[in-house]
């Protein structure tokens, strides 16, 4: 079986801004093996778009000298023996241990480390190796990027609420607008063998069909007929079909606690790695975790929509948020939600106008 092997010759190590040794946690600790290497925007944790997908070549040769080649537009900075050395796009400079590189000058500050050649290691590996390389390194990909976006969403959240002075009361107040659906009021057995005469949205209801949800830290004016999960999924719900691609158990069932009492629940999702063990682990025992195969390796599962099944009917849900709390509570978020009623017996033959 062919094999192959990668000798690790040093670390870029993240500094805070004070050169004081300590990670600022924008960036991540790089490897640096014998041979190419690339750094780029994947190894930060936030969004700054001034960090090329490729940014850096990083030629890191048997004897331990380390060239740099910059490959994004945007220059950067070497610090060696005392000196500061702006390199820009498309040049090159040497770096060796205990240097360190500005990514952005004056930020994003990284220091090599040389392992030395008592610390040097050739790690074999086989093919299925390569292969499981690759995917835990599709993973770490995917769970930056994750990272990346609630960090900015939260940075966002923050600055609308520091911005505005919520009124919780008369958002709620607002809020409530939403017609309530004869499938809300189902709340007992009693009313489940009712019959419902009318789902079908009133004329009122119907600019409701489409709404917003409710964003956190806006002014009640910005609120006006938004809507929660919790508006969302209500009543004697007997089965319920969630299909997204982030879930965030912990809030899901703190944010809808009603979920808990619902008898069959089905999550279609896109999760993986420590995320997907995360799930498995705090779901309830009732719950069905599902993710669809894909056709190819790069995709991912991002249908967003809920089937909420009812004793008179069901209600059907497509919306835009992952089922995490910065996308419920501090995005401009959509759905259209609308409720159809079973068919009464005399009516079992009578076509539907949908």
């Amino acid at each position: 079986m062919a094999s192959a092997s990668r000798v690790r010759v040093g670390t870029l190590v993240p500094l805070g801004k004070d050169n004081a040794g300590s990670s600022n946690g924008s960036v991540s600790s790089i490897p640096i093996f014998e041979g190419s290497n690339v750094v780029g925007r994947n190894h930060l944790v936030v969004v700054d778009k001034r960090i090329s997908r490729k940014h850096l070549s990083l030629h890191a040769s048997a004897d331990g000298s380390i060239e740099v080649v910059v490959e994004g537009p945007n220059p950067i900075i070497v610090r060696s023996g005392g000196q500061r050395m702006k390199v820009c796009a498309k040049e090159k400079a040497k770096i060796a241990h205990d240097d360190v590189l500005e990514l952005i000058p004056s930020d994003y500050f990284v220091k090599y480390v040389d392992t030395g050649d008592e610390h040097k290691s050739s790690i074999p590996m086989d093919s299925s190796d390569l292969k499981k390389g690759k995917r835990h390194s599709e993973e770490d990909s995917v769970a930056v990027k994750r990272n990346r976006q609630i960090m900015e969403d939260e940075a966002l959240a923050r600055t609308l609420q520091e911005s505005f002075a919520e009124d919780s009361t008369t958002a709620s107040d607002m809020a409530s607008g939403r017609t309530s659906s004869p499938l809300d009021r189902a709340g007992s057995s009693k009313r489940s063998n009712e019959r419902m005469h009318s789902i079908g949205p009133s004329k009122d209801a119907l600019s409701l069909t489409f709404q917003l949800m409710r964003v956190q830290g806006l002014p009640s004016w910005a609120n006006a007929s938004s809507v929660t999960i919790q508006d969302v999924i209500q009543g004697e719900v007997l089965l319920a079909v969630l299909s997204d691609y982030m879930v965030d158990m912990d809030w899901l069932l703190t944010a809808c606690p009603n979920l808990r009492k619902v008898p069959h629940v089905l999550i279609i999702h896109g999760e993986d790695g420590a995320s997907l063990e995360l799930l498995k682990k705090l779901k309830p025992a009732n719950w069905i975790l599902h993710k669809p195969p894909l056709p190819i390796s790069f995709g991912t599962h991002h249908s967003k929509a809920m089937l909420l099944v009812y004793p008179q009917g069901i209600r059907i849900v497509v919306h835009t948020a992952n089922l995490i709390h910065v996308d419920w509570n501090n995005k401009s978020q959509g759905l259209w939600m609308q409720d159809f009623p079973w068919k009464d017996a005399k009516d079992i033959n009578k076509k539907s106008s949908i």
